[in-house]
Parts: structure tokens; sequence; C-alpha cells
């Protein structure tokens, strides 16, 4: 093999060269995300049939679609919300189902029973991902546009230039209005005239006509004919003639004021507190964030010149500067760590040959590891990111490992020549099996499913691609570069110890010879380590996802039920002046009566997003804290809630929202609501609980006009055309649209607003009966004020109310504990039952799953030990060790105040691999278990695991504070791994040689006492 290696060196290393210039190539081209691109299980079927009372809707909408998406293949959970006239269904399915598939079953399942649903029934069903939220938000405001100009500047120019961008999917605006023309009907004037609303709204349709009516061929060319009456503004509307006669004609100006309007809209969009156009830019699947931002804002710069003066166009929203900063954080702690590694390895070897050997290998390997990262569909995300610089003192450690041993070798025959690369070859079978045992502990982890696989599988493949690189440098290329860049004069001086090292050397030596001479001394160590392992154990408390400072934040609010438009508007300006006086706030933009991610709003409900600065004197934490306590002692009557863009993003795609979430089921609404009420009081006194929500969104009062058959009878009418009046005189109807540059400007009927704007002038509200002559609507029909009822949600079709809470400042898992205890005693009425949801519930899926991923990890270890050693010492004792490491995790996590969290778990399972290595390396050196010859072996393996061990806790460092946006995500990682790292030094130097030779002792007593028995 070392002859085969001496032959075959240049094309060895060229295929490094290239494996490292296609890394760079595909590093370049491949996508850049804040997540890995993950395919949630979930559709949201939303349906909308006008104005009907909640009750009714349940009925007849809700009930019939989940039936039927209940029918579709592969769903596990339906959840639905019924509001007046619309309805909202989530529908769940398994982790893995192809969900183009899904969809398309779910529409059809929908289309099938349309028909059945009231007339007029509008649907809509999408696939919940990423791409839901915007990646790019742009305000436009003005002061010289109304807000009909600057919609039409963004919808018809900005919104074409931003969709000709490689990569966007969709834009979307919000806000500003929309252009029609308003017939205000005057109903007397009609009746004087002998005329009703519905020939105002016939002769206005059949008044604008452009149509082709036939085909003419004549000399060779065949001509189109069309017959054309079009209107083209007011003044042509105006002309529009509704009746001749004797007397003369009677236009649509005689009985009508024809004006310029907007279309009537609910909702309210704001930014820094101005009337303004939102532009939410999303993404198509897999696409380059960074890549489309830096497209859009290239274009704004060289389209800057079209841009209508007194427009400006600013950013509430970017997720590639969190992408960037993340990304930038993470290259910052892989550089910080390998330079930290060169001075390791430079106060350890003193050295310099040797310092840039290993300053090759590490770059090398990082980038050769892109390769496998592309090949598997990857991208450059916070979870690969954070993975390689997690795999920095893995990689160095391989190649340390290998300088190392080729450095004893040469300096064991000085003044020789020595075969650089066979004695390379004598590591191959302990470098395999160490880096085989880091490699297989993440096998597991592609059983894993949920937000915890999609999430750490990407890790896993990042980490996994390293080792893998760094293997084969290790084992190919580091031996080829030694041998062609050091001398035997660089082995004498690097195997010469240094005055510290090799007086600690000599003390190791003896006191590891005192314990392996009276191992009972390693009982007092042993029993120290699992009590204080176990007792902090207890004391670390567990979570789900790390918390992430992502440099903004969404506050969601809702007023009292029925609150106007006016009047939520009004409570939102003195949130406005709370945000505006909040030193850390950058910039915000408001939604009323509309949200981010879209669903069932009113006109008292919406969202804020609120972006910070990014230097500030507080974290995020604390200025949603703060901003939430002015707004509830400021503002009273306006409920909020905090949270983060991407935890509600993730939220809101694995449809649980929040950290605590306590459903109550039963048949009945009304105690199902009185239930939740008490399970809200319960978990509000429990500390760290914020933002309680019993569950209950009433719907505002409603004006209930019951029309009398028998009355409406007598007057020749039926209830649906005194209906279908109401409706025209109300809110109108569009019966005609007129062409006006790109778009079609709608034509509204109605009657004035005056005649409707309070309850005694609606009962006078005139209604003509079909011959003619003009009844009151308080004739015909009961009106009276309706109280607001409750929206209706259920779970597999069963009603249910869900409570939600938030959790501050203590770990879910205690607080959870603490809300079950509280629970645990409440009565409940027959019939009612709770269950728990929410992340809390996630959360414990994801941590039975990992540790079932932990166990088998230690057994495919075990396997793996077996299959090098085939002694069960060996094994048992490499084992023990690992175990007992684990137990300073928890120490670690302890004394950082870092929860036990999935990435924390994912650390924990690292340990085991990073444990095992470390210690085959140590069998590698020891020949047999005799006192002389393991103080031997520990003396010679300490400085290198001295050396990787230092590397590879100053190379997590900088993720382990946290340092940069993004590095919270993988710190609880860093922390567990470095936790185990300072515990591997004494337990694999000291403990593991004493149990071994226990283990050894107790193996030959035992194989004797057959033989004597004999």
């Amino acid at each position: 093999m070392g002859d085969w290696l001496q032959r075959h060196r240049r094309s060895l290393l060229f295929m490094l060269l290239v494996l490292v210039l296609a890394g760079l190539l595909v590093a370049l081209k491949m996508p850049v995300a804040l997540f890995p691109d993950i395919t949630f299980p979930r559709i949201v079927v939303s349906a909308d049939s006008g104005n009907m009372p909640i009750g009714q809707t349940q009925v007849a909408v809700t009930r019939p679609l989940e039936q039927a998406l209940r029918a579709v293949p592969g769903v596990q959970r339906i959840r639905s919300t019924t509001a007046r006239g619309a309805a909202e269904i989530s529908v769940q399915f398994a982790w893995g189902t192809d969900m183009t598939s899904a969809l398309l079953q779910a529409e059809s399942a929908v289309n099938q029973v349309l028909p059945k649903l009231p007339p007029d029934t509008r649907f809509s069903a999408r696939r919940m991902d990423p791409t839901v939220f915007p990646i790019l938000g742009l305000s436009l405001t003005s002061d010289r546009l109304d807000p009909v100009a600057l919609r039409h500047y963004a919808y018809y120019d900005l919104r074409p230039l931003l969709l000709a961008v490689h990569g966007v999917a969709q834009v979307d605006i919000q806000g500003g209005g929309q252009a029609e023309y308003q017939v205000i009907v005057d109903p007397m004037r009609l009746q004087s005239y002998g005329l009703s609303l519905a020939d105002v709204e016939s002769a206005l349709a059949n008044s604008n006509i452009i149509t082709a009516v036939g085909r003419l061929q004549r000399h060779y060319r065949l001509y189109q004919i069309l017959s054309e009456s079009p209107l083209k503004n007011a003044r042509d509307i105006g002309h529009t003639i509704l009746k001749t006669g004797a007397d003369g004609v009677v236009d649509l100006s005689d009985v009508a004021q024809i004006r310029p309007g907007t279309v009537p809209q609910w909702t309210t969009v704001t930014a820094n507190g101005k009337p303004a156009v939102l532009v939410n830019i999303k993404q198509q699947i897999g696409a380059n964030t960074v890549a489309i931002d830096h497209a859009i804002r290239t274009m704004l710069r060289r389209e800057a010149g079209s841009i209508p003066a007194g427009v400006k166009i600013s950013t509430w929203y970017d997720q590639s500067q969190l992408i960037t900063a993340a990304a930038s954080s993470v290259r910052d702690a892989i550089f910080i760590g390998a330079a930290l590694a060169a001075l390791v390895l430079l106060a350890f070897l003193r050295n310099l040959r040797l310092t840039f050997i290993v300053a090759i290998v590490l770059p090398s390997v990082l980038l050769a590891s892109v390769v496998i990262l592309y090949v598997f569909h990857q991208s450059f995300n916070i979870m690969t990111l954070g993975g390689m610089a997690a795999a920095v003192g893995l990689v160095v450690d391989d190649a340390v490992v290998m300088l190392e041993h080729i450095m004893q070798r040469i300096s064991e025959h000085p003044g020789e020549r020595v075969s650089v690369l066979h004695s390379a070859l004598e590591m191959s079978k302990p470098l395999a099996g160490s880096s085989a045992a880091t490699i297989i502990i993440f096998a597991p982890l592609a059983f894993l499913s949920g937000v915890t696989g999609a999430f750490f599988q990407a890790l896993a493949i990042s980490i996994s691609a390293a080792l893998i690189i760094s293997f084969l440098v290790a084992y190919l290329a580091v031996p080829l570069l030694a041998d062609a860049l050091l001398t035997s004069r660089d082995a004498e001086r690097a195997e010469r110890s240094g005055r510290l090292l090799g007086w600690t050397s000599l003390h190791y030596g003896q006191v590891l010879g005192k314990l392996l001479r009276r191992p009972i001394l390693l009982v007092p160590i042993l029993c120290a380590f699992l009590a204080l392992g176990g007792w902090s154990y207890t004391q670390v408390g567990s979570g789900f996802m790390p918390s992430m400072d992502e440099g903004g934040f969404v506050l969601d609010y809702k007023a009292a039920p029925g609150t106007s438009l006016a009047e939520t508007d009004r409570l939102l300006d003195q949130v406005q002046q709370i945000l505006a006086k909040t030193p850390e706030v950058a910039s915000y933009s408001r939604r009323t009566g509309l949200q981010l991610g879209g669903g069932i709003t009113e006109a008292n409900t919406g969202d804020f997003f609120i972006r910070l600065k990014s230097h500030r004197r507080r974290n995020i934490w604390q200025v949603m804290q703060s901003v939430r306590g002015q707004i509830h002692t400021q503002v009273p009557g306006l409920r909020v809630e905090t949270g983060q863009l991407m935890e509600d993003l993730i939220g809101d795609l694995t449809a649980v929202p929040q950290p605590i979430e306590i459903k109550v089921f039963g048949a009945n609404p009304r105690m199902l609501e009185k239930v939740a009420g008490q399970v809200a009081r319960r978990i509000g006194k429990v500390s760290g609980v914020a933002e309680v929500f019993d569950g209950v969104t009433i719907a505002g009062d409603a004006v209930d006009i019951r029309v009398d058959p028998v009355k409406a009878a007598l007057a020749g009418m039926t209830p649906g055309q005194v209906t279908a009046q109401l409706q025209g005189l109300m809110e109108g109807r569009v019966v005609s649209l007129i062409p006006q540059g790109q778009e079609m400007v709608g034509v509204r009927v109605r009657a004035p607003h005056d005649l409707w704007n309070g309850i005694r002038r609606l009962r006078q509200l005139p209604i003509v009966a079909p011959d003619g002559h003009y009844l009151t609507l308080g004739q015909v029909a009961r009106i009276q004020i309706k109280a607001g009822q409750a929206e209706l949600q259920a779970e597999n079709l069963k009603p249910m109310v869900a409570v939600t809470a938030r959790i501050e400042g203590r770990a879910m898992s205690t607080v959870m504990g603490e809300v079950e205890a509280r629970l645990a005693h409440l009565s409940l009425p027959q019939g009612v039952y709770l269950q728990y949801g929410g992340l809390y519930r996630e959360q414990q899926k994801a941590m039975h799953e990992l540790a079932l991923v932990l166990l088998a990890a230690i057994l495919l270890v075990a396997v793996l030990l077996l299959f090098l050693y085939e002694r069960f010492t060996i094994v048992l004792s490499i084992l023990a060790t690992a175990l007992l490491a684990l137990g300073s995790v928890f120490i670690g996590l302890w004394i950082t105040g870092t929860q036990r969290n999935i990435t924390a778990m994912i650390g924990i399972t690292m340990i085991v691999g990073i444990v095992t290595e470390t210690a085959i390396f140590f069998f590698a050196e020891a020949q047999n278990s005799d006192v002389s010859e393991l103080v031997r072996a520990g003396r010679a393996r300490l400085r290198p695991v001295l050396m990787t061990a230092i590397i590879a806790i100053l190379a997590l460092m900088p993720l382990a504070m946290g340092l940069g946006a993004g590095a919270e995500m993988q710190a609880p990682l860093a922390i567990a791994i470095i936790s185990g790292l300072l515990a591997e030094l004494p337990l694999v130097l000291v403990v593991m040689p004493g149990v071994y030779a226990v283990l050894e002792g107790f193996s030959r007593r035992m194989a004797r006492r057959p033989v004597e028995k004999s």
C-alpha cells in the first residue's frame, strides 16, 4: 500500500486539488437560505360563503369540507376554525408525504363537495411551506400620490419588475386603494320616474358593450365585425339612458350622482405610522434568498429614475440580512477556530511545517465536503454551516493524529531513513475505526421525524460529509504531504517535549500507575462523576428549539369584539407612538384586517412587524417584553402577542403556533368556553407563563334583519328578493367594467350611506315591489342588534377550544410540569377532557425520538468496537467512559444555564462518538493490559489527546458563546461537546485504563476458574 501511495502521489494530490476546486465552484452555485429546504406536511383550505351566521357556516360549509378532506389518503389530523361566512381547515399529513399529490387530492375532494355548499362559495387550497412568508418586504409611502395612484404604481409598474427577478415566485400587494366609479342612486328620484335599482344596473350593463358579432370576408381579406358602445368616463356613465317616453329621456345623471371613488375595504396598512402600500416578495422553493435580495436591490437602483417623484421605497423586512449575518458569524467561527487550532499546534509541536500541513488540510476538507452537500441537494443555511463549524475540531483531530504518529515513528529511528508512508499505514485501522465511530452515530438521525428530523438531518449530513472527506485526506493526503515536506530534524524537534509538557507527562504517569495498582481509588472518582452528573440532569430544564435573535419580531393584536376599523386605528395610533419612542426600533409596518401569513381576520385584528436596529442596548426578548408591557398599561382593551417571525413561521407551518396549548374537547361549545376560561385563569398564575389566551374569539355584533315571509308575500315579494335589494342598496354591485390604461375600473351602483347608517334609518330604507310601489324595510322585516358569536373550532371533527400561552424566562419542562399540576385538580364536566398540544407536545415527541437515537448510537458504536477488537473488556471500558462523559454534559449545561433542547441532545449524541474516537487511538497504542504498558500508552497519547481536545474546544468556543446572528441555534450543541471534551481528558487518560485493567483482571480470573475446577 505504501509503495502504491508513493507511485500515485501526484495523481492523489491532484485529485484532492480537483475536489477542492469543485467544492469552491459548487459553493458559488449553492442556494443560500435561513433554514434547510423542508417540505411541511400541511395544507390549508380556506372557504368564503359571504356573511352567514357562524352556526350556519359550520353546518353548511365547514362540516362538509371536513368530511370530504378526511377521506383524502394520508390525512392524520384535521383542524378547523369557523367564522361568519368563512372557514379555515388545516389538514395534517405524515412527514414524507408527496405534498404536490396531496394538494391535488385535497382540491379534488373540495371540488366534489362544492356543488352542495351555499351558492357563490369560493375556496382556495395552499401548501404550507416556508415560501408562504415573504423573504423581502418593501413599503411605499408618498406625500404626493394618493393611495390609489400609489397602489397603481406598485401593482402595475413595480410588481412586473419584481416578478421578472429569477427566483421570485409571488409578489403580493397590500394597502392603498383601487379606483372605481360610484353611482349613488337616490331611491326617491327613481320612484318618481317609475324606475328601480335593477333598471339602473341593467342599463349600465347594456350600455358598456364591446362585442364581436361576426366576420366578413371580402377581397381576399377577413374582417372581424365589432359592435361597440363603450363607456369611458364619469360623463359617459351619467349619459346612460334609463328610460324614454313622451316626456323625454331619463338618463342616469337625473337619478344619481356619479363620482370617482375607491373599492370599499375594511383594512388599513401603514409603515412607520404613515399610510403605505406594502410589497411582499415570496421566493420559489429552493431559490437563493441572498441572490434574490441582491438582484432586487440592483434592479431598484437601476430603475430609480422611473420611480414617481415623492415615492419613498423602504425595507420593512429583509430575511437575507439575517441569513448573511448568520453565515458570516458561522464563517467567522470557522476562521477563529482554525486560527486558534494553528496556534495550539504551534505551541505543542513548535514546527511551522507541521502547522502548515494542518492549515492546508482544514480548508481543503471543508471545501471538498461542500460537493457532498451539493449531491444531497442541501443549501448553505444555519444548520449546514453550523455543522461545518462544529466539525472543525474533528477535522483537525484526524490530521493531528496522523502527523503525531508519523513524527513518533521517525523519531524512534534517529539518523535513519524511515518510510513515512509505511508508518502512516500503521494508523489505517484506528483512523478508520475512529472516523467510523463519529460518523455512524448520525445514522439513526435519518429516522427522526417532524421538525427535529427535518432540521438536524441537514446538520448530520454536513458533519458526516466533513468527517468522510477528513478521513480520506488524513489517510491519503497528509502522509504524502508529510513525506514531501518533513525531515527527521522536524520529527526530532516535534517529539522533544517542552518543560511543562514533560513535567505533566511524568506526573501523569506516576498518578496513572498508582491508580492502576490500586483500582479501588477509582471508585470515589466514578461516584463523584455519577452523582454530580445525575444531580445536574435534574437541574437542567428541557426546551424545544434554541432561541435566536432574528433582529425583528411580529406583534399580533386584537381589539375587543366588534370594534370598528376607525376605533381600532385609534388604539393602534397609541401603539405606534410607543414603538416610535422605543430606541431599539428601526422601522415597523402594520396590517389591520390582514395578516402576514393569511388566515381569517376581522377589522379589529392584525399585526405589526417591528424591525430592530443592529446595534442596541437590549436584546430582542427584553424589547418584546418592554413593548408588550407598555401596551398592556397604556392601551387597555388591546390584547397583544409577540414572537419572532421565524418562530411564528415554524409554528404556522406545523400548526403548533404556541409553546403551551391545552385543547379542551367536548360536545357543548358553551361548556367548552367556560372550561377554557377556567384553564386560562389557572395557568396564568404559573411563573413564566405569558400572553395567555382562552381560545375564545368573539366575532363582532351583527344587525340581524329577519324578513317576515308573510308580510313580504303580501307586498308581492319573497325574502330572497328583499335581500337582493338590500345587498344592492347597501354594499352595492359592480355592474360593469371600464378599461382605463392597464386596469379595469369597476362601476358600482349603491344607495347613499345616509339612508342606512343607523338602525332607525335602516327601518326606513325604501324597497321597491314588483308592481312598482315602494315600501320601507321595516314594513316587511324585524331589525335588531345581535350579540357577537364565538368562532367555532374543531379537531378531527370534535368540537374543541384551544387555550394557548407563551413561555418566558423559564424552561419549558419546568413550566409545563407546574401547568399540569395545576390542571390535575380541575373538576371537568362529564364528557369534557383535556389534551396537551403546541410545541410542548412536539418537544416531548422529539425528546423521545432523540433518546432512541442516543441508544441506537451507543449500540452501533458497540458493534463497531466489537468488530475492531473482538474483546468485550475493551468495548465495555470504552462505552463506560463514553457514558460517564454524558454526565459531564449535563454539568456543563447546568453551569451555563442552557436548556436540554434538541440541539443539545445532538451534541450529547456526538460526545459518544468523540470519546470513542479518542479511546480507539489509546487502544491502538496499548499492546496489553499490563500496568507498565498502559502507563506507556497513556504517556504516548497524552500530547495528542491534549492537543486535539484543546483544538476542538477552542474551535467550538465562538459557537458556544453565541457570537453573531444565528449562532444561538448551535450554542447548546457546542456547549454540550465542550463539556464532554473537558471530561474526556481525565476519563480517557485515567479512568478508562483503570476500568480496562479491572475488567481484564476479572476476565482472566473467570477464565482460570473452569481450569482450576477441572
